[in-house]
């Protein structure tokens, strides 16, 4: 089951990359839709990372050696 679901998030992983790059030469309207939340969920995906670090970042520095 895990297998299942592990292929459907690659499928639309890479359905995505290939709508942002079709997009980019011009596709239709419905792919340069999924282009567009394609790029902000990966961006929103980078600032949570980023957020993230810096927060562990901070706790690993308080410890007071």
């Amino acid at each position: 089951m895990i297998v299942l679901v592990l292929l459907g998030a690659l499928a639309l992983t890479v359905g995505g990359c290939i709508c942002v790059v079709w997009a980019d030469r011009g596709g239709p309207r419905w792919v340069r839709a999924v282009a567009h939340v394609t790029l902000t969920l990966g961006e929103t995906l980078r600032r949570a990372q980023k957020r993230r670090r810096r927060s562990l970042n901070q706790s690993g520095d308080s410890t007071g050696d």
